[in-house]
């Protein structure tokens, strides 16, 4: 282990001495199970492996980091896609994917309460029986767990009609970064005082880690239509996604694959889209029966103005859910054509789609680099996978340059370097190019006021180290969010 090898040896008992020895891992093997989460160009072999069971045990674990002054990092199932959840080297890593009961699914009030190790998929599976499911939806929604989620804002699919992991969680318990349990929000769907939920819905661990969370459940719609669309080229499917949000329709889901993508899902998942095609969009529209009608034609034609060669409608759930696997696979899919791949995350204007996808084709091209984009075309979220050979040298330094340039693509065309994969380990170097040192130092000041000591995931999000000073006036035990009245602590 690294760090001051007594000082560790000193945590390690403490630390089973809480949670209990087989829920402490320190052997070197089994550590560098966790040296990654799904953005496995970063990786780091923790010091130590926790997998506590309940809040009072992540309590404790936190309680003895900061004894120990040794830095902790929370994780999930480590689907992350920016570095949000790699470890440190001479820290902790806190486990949280064993805390997986759902405690409470009430139909009448439209809430579930879940620990964060459950999966995504589940607490929809939970909710079923009663007519109600969880809106969003990330790819990894098979693994991903509610915590993470709940750390990186995830969105999915049906994130342009229903939004983000934040506008479903009413509450969360939270052990914060001086090892207090904290409650925020709760089951009103909108708590008077400080909106700290949102403020910690999407920091991405760096604000304490949540131990048991509340989400709101949606009644399942009465009807659900999709269509598959093909397309010459890009630049058609980008005019189909403008043409159909343009005219006020508004799909529960748009989604895009180009040429490589497609490729890519064929050769992993043998999905049957058309032969040949330089674009597809999956279309999605849901409610009331005789809404999803009349605006299900509307999409169709749009479509066809726009240079459709084929528009395939789902009959059934099993063809619906035939377009889905190709497009949810395709992350993984890439795999099967590259080696190695980075998956980026951006926003665009939706309008300036079709030209944007044609500048990262033409930065592709001069730099030798294949570009596979898939993404979420009704909020212009991008999600380019630029593909390298970690075995040829130079291709993965110029992967990393093409991957930057389309950050900067993002944000020239007044978008943003993320849209839900997070900023994380990956991003933190491209923060200056977005906000200005008076920006990021306001941004520090809010993770100060939770964890001044800076042990809770440090060295993420920010482009360099920022500490906290001392806190004139301050209590010893008594935690900032207490001092201002904001919060329940117990």
């Amino acid at each position: 282990m690294g760090g001051n090898p007594k000082s560790l040896d000193d945590l390690v008992v403490r630390l089973r001495a809480a949670v209990g020895s087989d829920q402490v891992i320190t052997d070197r093997q089994q550590l560098r199970t966790y040296e990654c989460d799904g953005l496995a160009h970063y990786k780091v072999t923790p010091a130590v492996v926790v997998l506590p069971h309940s809040t009072g045990q992540v309590a404790s674990v936190v309680r003895a980091c900061i004894e120990a002054e040794v830095p902790y990092v929370a994780r999930g199932s480590g689907t992350g896609l920016s570095g949000g959840a790699l470890p440190h080297a001479d820290g902790v890593l806190v486990v949280t994917s064993q805390m997986r009961t759902i405690l409470e699914v009430d139909a009448t009030d439209q809430r579930a309460v879940v620990q964060p190790g459950v999966i995504n998929l589940h607490v929809t599976r939970a909710a079923a029986p009663d007519g109600y499911y969880y809106a969003p939806d990330p790819s990894s929604q098979l693994v991903c767990s509610i915590g993470g989620n709940v750390a990186e804002n995830s969105g999915g699919a049906h994130c342009l009609k229903y939004g983000f992991t934040t506008n479903h969680v009413m509450g969360v318990e939270m052990v914060a970064p001086d090892g207090t349990v904290v409650r925020l929000g709760g089951r009103a769907p909108d708590p008077p005082g400080y909106d700290l939920m949102g403020a910690f819905v999407g920091s991405e661990g760096t604000l304490g880690i949540a131990t048991e969370v509340t989400v709101r459940l949606m009644r399942a719609p009465e009807t659900v239509r999709t269509l598959l669309a093909a397309f010459p080229s890009t630049d058609e499917a980008g005019g189909a996604v403008s043409a159909v949000i343009g005219a006020g329709v508004l799909p529960a889901a748009i989604e895009m694959m180009d040429a490589l993508a497609i490729e890519a899902a064929e050769a992993a998942v043998q999905c049957g889209y058309p032969a040949g095609a330089g674009a597809v969009l999956i279309v999605e529209l849901d409610g009331a029966a005789a809404d999803v009608e009349a605006q299900f034609g509307e999409v169709e034609r749009h479509c066809r103005d726009n240079g459709a060669t084929e528009i395939r409608i789902a009959a059934d759930d099993a063809e619906r859910a035939l377009f889905w696997k190709g497009r949810k696979s395709a992350f993984a899919a890439v795999g099967r054509i590259s080696p190695d791949y980075i998956v980026q995350d951006g926003v665009i204007p939706r309008t300036a789609l079709p030209e944007v996808l044609r500048r990262i084709a033409s930065l592709s091209g001069s730099g030798g680099v294949r570009v596979a984009n898939v993404f979420h075309a009704g909020d212009g979220n991008l999600h380019p996978l630029v593909l390298f050979d970690d075995a040829v040298p130079g291709q993965a330094e110029e992967a990393e340059t093409i991957s930057g340039a389309i950050l900067d693509l993002c944000i020239e065309y007044g978008g943003s370097i993320t849209g839900e994969h997070g900023v994380g380990m990956d991003k933190a170097k491209y923060m200056s190019r977005m906000y200005n040192d008076d920006d990021l130092d306001t941004m520090q000041m809010l993770r100060c006021a939770f964890d001044p000591h800076n042990l809770c995931n440090p060295g993420k999000i920010f482009p360099t180290p920022r500490l906290c000073g001392e806190v004139p006036g301050r209590h010893k035990g008594q935690h900032p969010l207490q001092e201002a009245g904001l919060a329940e602590v117990f």
